[in-house]
């Protein structure tokens, strides 16, 4: 454990930390009104649970930062396969939350199965296409994954999580552009991909029918919410307000007004409102180059990777951080449909916490791979 301490990113640990400690504190200040009104009648219900979700994610990093990449590439196969089994079974008896049927329900606790697959296939494509990068010179070959990752998609599209999908189909894109396949191949799949889009979009305009609910259109009406305050633009125009009480300093922590029921769930999608409201702009301009920071430090992490299955995996990591930063603050500031994505290590939420800490343990056992790779001067194994 000496070794594995010493390479381990530390400004990147230091900063992941007090993010998950100030991310619990907001999710207690955003929560506690909810959670005292709720069935829970105690304001310490999410702050209670989110601090079990960090414990479960902690033990977890320090079993997972123990294996290697490598060792994480073979599990990779059969947890893709669970992972997918889940999300079958999620249709057919998972419980319904927000109008998507995306969790197994387990009394106080819930698990959503498609936070877990979005990690499990940056393992398993890094995995892929590292064991294979002598192979990449046919279409099979290259494209056989991103078909299996296509199944998977569907399924989640299907519960249906219109946000989820995006998040999970941007991740696979950035993935099979940034590993070593024929230019000539990627192109082309680029190119087919778009007509495919354009033949569907058209194929639906010409039928009148549409793959996507009413209620997921109603969302791209996004523009001047304050004008739909009674109706669509609720959330985003009461956040807008949270923002505007705010001002630069904040009224104080704990004092959000925004959090009395005018935000839904406050402490999840929405969170990042309420911390503008209480510690100000300032606030939250340092939150936003703080996770500038983190996605510099993986990039970093990957590119002094000497294999492609170590670059892989931080570069789909950055993605998947950055989709979800990037779709949940541009749906707070009315810049895209709001699509109901967490904000890392802010949201609360015992799934996709569980799952950033897995994502950021595997960073850090690049980091460390790196190091004693560096040490010994030899090659990857």
């Amino acid at each position: 454990m000496g070794k594995i301490w010493k390479y381990i990113d530390k400004p990147l640990l230091i900063v992941t930390v007090i993010l998950f400690i100030f991310g619990l504190i907001m999710v207690f200040s955003a929560s506690n009104v909810t959670a005292y009104m709720s069935y829970a009648a105690s304001p310490y219900n999410y702050f209670i649970k989110q601090g079990i979700f960090l414990l479960i994610g902690f033990i977890l990093s320090l079993i997972m930062i123990r294996f290697t990449t490598k060792s994480y590439g073979l599990f990779s196969w059969g947890l893709l396969l669970i992972s997918t089994a889940s999300l079958v079974v999620v249709l057919l008896i998972g419980s319904a939350k927000n109008n998507s049927v995306s969790w197994f329900d387990f009394g106080k606790f819930s698990l959503q199965p498609s936070e877990f697959v979005k990690v499990i296939t940056i393992i398993f494509l890094a995995h892929y296409y590292d064991t294979n990068s002598k192979k990449l010179t046919t279409w099979t070959r290259c494209l056989f994954p991103i078909g299996i990752c296509a199944g998977i998609a569907i399924l989640i599209f299907l519960q249906p999580d219109l946000g989820t999908t995006i998040i999970y189909v941007a991740i696979v894109g950035a993935i099979f552009f940034a590993v070593p396949i024929k230019k000539e191949i990627k192109t082309k799949l680029f190119l087919t991909g778009v007509g495919l889009i354009i033949c569907m979009v058209l194929v639906f305009l010409g039928s009148g029918k549409t793959v996507i609910l009413e209620r997921q259109l109603e969302r791209f009406n996004f523009l001047n919410p304050c004008d739909r305050i009674l109706d669509t633009g609720n959330q985003v125009c009461n956040c807008y307000i949270a923002m505007n009480n705010g001002g630069l300093t904040g009224v104080g922590l704990g004092n959000s007004t925004q959090k009395y029921l005018y935000l839904p769930e406050p402490y999840t999608d929405f969170i990042f409102a309420i911390i503008v409201e209480e510690l100000g702009v300032i606030t939250g301009i340092i939150l936003i180059l703080a996770y500038i920071f983190i996605l510099f430090r993986i990039l970093l992490i990957g590119r002094k990777s000497p294999n492609n299955r170590g670059a892989t995996i931080c570069y789909g990591i950055a993605a998947y951080i950055f989709l979800h930063i990037a779709i949940n603050l541009m749906g707070i500031m009315g810049l895209m449909p709001m699509t109901g994505v967490p904000l890392p290590f802010m949201s609360y939420g015992g799934s996709f916490t569980i799952c950033l800490i897995a994502a950021l343990t595997m960073v850090q056992r690049v980091s460390v791979e790196n190091g004693l790779l560096k040490e010994k001067g030899g090659k990857h194994a």
